[in-house]
């Protein structure tokens, strides 16, 4: 059975995205950045929702082609694009790059995922993690937090009908001010 890993960066207070989807308070920093791209190379499958899927779409296919790319991103965008995706969305209805799209039942289908042989999966987008989340898939939590408040905008967690309890496994703090934790959920 395949591990499901839900990460993401975040405020302190929870968000993934300020109101209007802004991401400008992420921190960004090379550590971070190595971070996410060891994270990528040790995923066998990564699982999107639309919104993300977009943003993601729209740069990495040719994150290694820009003028100032570092040898981190170019590396991570030949990652990306090499990499196996699945897309859930009911409203578009083309994707590239080595991903297959999903437009019927999500949970389904992760959970038909985590029963195949093979490595790590990853999900990403709130809407599809929430769902997979209060279906109780979702087997780590990597969470790397920066040290700024938003008050609001599109939350990490989604509202859950159960208590899901969790042990910390690891705990780093990079020298952006970014907390890195990751827990692995108690079945």
């Amino acid at each position: 059975m395949r591990k499901l890993i839900y990460g993401m960066n975040l405020t302190l207070d929870g968000y993934i995205a300020a109101p209007g989807d802004d991401i400008g308070w992420s921190v960004p920093s090379d550590e971070l950045f190595q971070f996410w791209s060891d994270q990528l190379q040790a995923t066998d499958l990564s699982l999107y929702g639309r919104k993300l899927w977009q943003t993601m779409s729209s740069y990495w296919p040719t994150g290694d082609q820009q003028p100032n790319a570092t040898p981190a991103e170019i590396e991570f965008a030949r990652r990306w694009r090499d990499m196996s995706k699945v897309v859930f969305s009911s409203t578009i209805d083309k994707v590239d790059w080595n991903t297959r799209l999903v437009t019927g039942d999500a949970v389904a289908e992760i959970t038909r995922l985590k029963a195949e042989d093979g490595g790590p999966m990853d999900i990403g987008g709130a809407t599809l993690a929430g769902a997979a989340m209060r279906a109780g898939l979702i087997d780590e939590y990597v969470l790397a937090t920066a040290p700024v408040l938003v008050g609001g905008g599109t939350p990490f967690f989604t509202a859950l009908d159960n208590w899901v309890n969790l042990s910390l496994v690891e705990t780093r703090t990079l020298p952006c001010g970014v907390i890195l934790t990751r827990y692995e959920t108690r079945r």
